[in-house]
């Protein structure tokens, strides 16, 4: 009984020994004072259940934005799982993902005070009483209470941490249950009749958030896959053009220097002709030659980034200051990434720049590749005009890198670019 209604039964009382007061005067007193605490009850209870909607509607908003900010699966999974903690009044909460040989995982996990907490990277067997047991065999929600004596290592861990009760509701993603959201508690209270409905709308963005992560994946792997098999299409061109085209014009450059040497010195018409033939087959060669670097250089595949870059420091039109280092060999795709960003700059700077000089600096620290080049020229370069960085950003981007270009007018141009090597794996 309300605070109100006591009171409303009490002034009742006294006013029965007071003669000047009817018993209808009494019972219409007694009356509203009823429907005016019923109605303040109520009023109560439609304030706090809107005050807990108004939260739950701001909790998914916070959460929504991050899904559609594409940030990292991690960061949306403690952001969900402590949403879920605070809104349904438990102690503790964890996120967990099946795994495939029968085992869970937890992802993510809170605790509303700073004591032991929920274990995360940690890979439970689905044995005796659990949340994730219960979830996975009826792919549904669940409520659990945890016993004394239940068995089974997450029971073990609730039961240390001094959790009484958990409720959980399946994480589905692409027609399957992917995983769970449990939320516990350390009171033997039961958690609100709308907890399952709460834990279910966080659910939906948390498939969201996986299935974008997955398929980001996978058109990053798909683009990978082209760039790779892009270059080992430039690697097969090249060797077909160095080891067959390229070695029968020298071949045929060394027997028609044999037939002029054959040749009588009076038939100086004769000997003129070969020799023009001479000069044009070399020239034919050096062209094939620069062809086959454009298409792919033989000293990348041989010698590696090094070699390649001093290569083409000396070919540039413009003065190169190169600082390179001891840099060892490094996946392929990463070696020919930083290769054409370097070739394409110099190319650009001598063809637009106007530059006196160019820097290129070159490092592998913390597992990534750091590659900046910088001309003094007279900037105002727009990589959107065709200059071949928009091709280069999607090769450097397909392998997880980013690159930047900057190019203020009269300021000259600078391209950053970050490539990450050990994900790559070896050559």
């Amino acid at each position: 009984m309300s605070l109100a209604l006591v009171a409303a039964v009490t002034g009742a009382i006294a006013l029965v020994d007071m003669p000047s007061r009817t018993a209808l005067e009494l019972a219409v007193f007694l009356v509203t004072a009823v429907v005016v605490s019923l109605l303040a009850a109520r009023w109560r209870r439609q304030a706090l259940a809107s005050s807990r909607l108004a939260s739950q509607q701001a909790a998914l908003r916070r959460v929504a934005t991050l899904v559609a900010q594409a940030v990292p699966p991690a960061e949306i999974f403690e952001t969900v799982t402590r949403e879920i903690g605070l809104l349904s009044g438990a102690d503790l909460a964890r996120m967990e993902r099946y795994e495939e040989d029968g085992t869970v995982t937890g992802v993510a996990a809170w605790t509303r005070d700073d004591g032991r907490r929920l274990a995360v990277g940690r890979r439970f067997a689905l044995t005796g009483v659990s949340i994730a047991a219960r979830v996975r065999e009826t792919s549904g929600p669940v409520r659990v209470d945890i016993l004394a004596n239940a068995s089974g290592p997450i029971a073990e861990e609730a039961q240390a941490l001094g959790i009484r009760s958990s409720i959980g509701c399946p994480i589905r993603v692409g027609g399957r249950v992917w995983g769970v959201i449990a939320a516990s508690s350390r009171r033997r209270a039961p958690f609100p009749a709308d907890t399952e409905a709460q834990i279910s709308e966080f659910t939906e963005l948390v498939a969201t958030a996986v299935s974008n992560a997955v398929s980001r994946g996978q058109l990053a792997a798909s683009r990978a896959r082209i760039v790779a098999s892009a270059d080992a299409t430039r690697r097969r061109i090249e060797r077909d053009l160095h080891d067959g085209i390229q070695q029968r014009l020298v071949t045929l450059g060394l027997e028609l220097q044999g037939v002029r040497e054959a040749v009588p010195s009076d038939r100086r018409e004769l000997l003129a002709r070969l020799s023009d033939v001479e000069d044009h087959i070399r020239a034919l060669i050096d062209e094939l030659r620069e062809i086959s670097r454009g298409i792919h250089p033989a000293v990348l595949s041989q010698g590696g980034l090094g070699p390649a870059l001093k290569s083409l420091a000396r070919r540039s039109g413009v003065p190169v200051q190169l600082n390179v280092g001891a840099v060892q060999r490094l996946p392929h795709a990463v070696e020919a990434a930083a290769y054409y960003a370097v070739s394409e700059a110099l190319t650009n700077t001598t063809k637009h720049a106007n530059a006196s000089v160019a820097h290129v600096d070159l490092e592998v620290r913390d597992v990534t590749l750091r590659l900046s080049i910088r001309d003094d020229g007279v900037g105002g370069a727009d990589p959107a005009q065709g200059s071949g960085i928009v091709g280069l950003a999607d090769r450097v981007e397909a392998l997880g890198g980013t690159i930047a270009v900057t190019s203020p007018p009269g300021e000259g141009t600078a391209i950053a670019l970050k490539l990450p090597v050990e994900s790559l794996g070896p050559r």
